[in-house]
């Protein structure tokens, strides 16, 4: 861009080419003196105190305060509301943890409190600031988590004595019978000799239902010379049981059965003398007596003796 001056003290005209540089140059420097004229400004109200700016930066001053008070009360009342929250929770799971272990037959261990000196005195209520509340919602935020493993653990305890009882024989296989023979030394019936008896006679009907003691899989549905009709029931764990001299068999080898299911009927099938069912609780091949077995159920204190 080209500037032609015409005076009348100039003999001819002048001619002023402005480059692109020139006009950086002139906006640079009116930028510099716009800056630097405020920091000159600013210096010179800060020491000379001028009323109008002080009052400026003290209402400044004001409105930022205000701004991080009303931040820092909003955030403890938030962190407040959550400290309450997770107290309820430790509280709640506490006395959870307390019926589910009670339910699973477990005793929770707690952590022994040291002994504390004698203390009292007025209670004077302290504000906690923002760091002693996180310190706080952090300790019950562990308390939380430790309660929550607690239960967890419980749970499967739990859930493993279930299975347990399911599997024990505490069912009464046969309903409305009475005890003949117990487990132990007798009388062989046949021989007239001394002789052990490897399990309980529930004397009945014959057609009387024969029922699963506890839930398992059938193992053998058979004859047998001695035991007549057989059915054998395993359960888990090398426990098993047997049903004897029954007059028919309504399971096949390989079923499911659950405590309670009906498996046969009483019958004097193979080696008896008359109507009744022979049960057998075995472990690993072993008898046992199956009474402490079935008392669990609370069907075997009922049973007619003869």
């Amino acid at each position: 861009m080209q500037i032609i001056l015409v005076s009348r003290h100039l003999k001819a005209a002048r001619t002023i080419t402005i480059m692109p540089r020139h006009v950086v140059a002139a906006a640079f420097l009116f930028l510099a003196l716009v800056v630097s004229s405020s920091l000159f400004l600013s210096w010179l109200s800060v020491h000379l105190r001028l009323p109008l700016v002080e009052d400026l930066l003290v209402k400044l001053q004001l409105q930022e305060s205000q701004k991080t008070r009303s931040y820092l009360d909003s955030n403890l009342q938030l962190m407040a509301t959550r400290l309450g929250e997770l107290q309820g929770q430790v509280l709640q799971l506490d006395a959870l943890g307390d019926r589910v272990s009670g339910l699973a037959g477990i005793q929770r261990e707690r952590p022994v409190e040291a002994a504390k000196a004698p203390q009292g005195g007025p209670y004077l209520p302290a504000p906690m600031n923002p760091y002693a509340l996180q310190d706080e919602i952090d300790r019950l935020a562990g308390d939380v988590e430790r309660y929550s493993d607690d239960l967890v653990y419980l749970e499967a305890r739990l859930l493993d004595k279930r299975v347990k009882d399911r599997l024990l024989p505490t069912t009464l296989p046969v309903k409305d019978a009475a005890l003949g023979s117990f487990f132990g030394y007798r009388t062989d019936p046949f021989a007239g000799l001394r002789s052990m008896h490897e399990g309980l006679d529930f004397s009945a009907e014959p057609g009387t239902p024969v029922v699963a003691a506890a839930d398992g899989v059938v193992l053998a549905a058979s004859f047998h010379p001695e035991y007549g009709n057989l059915v054998e029931v395993d359960h888990g764990q090398g426990l098993t049981t047997r049903y004897a001299h029954l007059s028919r068999m309504d399971v096949t080898p390989g079923a499911l059965v659950k405590g309670g299911s009906r498996i046969g009927a009483v019958g004097n099938t193979g080696r008896s003398t008359g109507p009744h069912l022979h049960f057998e609780v075995r472990q690993f091949g072993v008898a046992r007596d199956p009474a402490p077995f079935l008392r669990q159920g609370g069907e075997y204190a009922a049973l007619k003796r003869r």
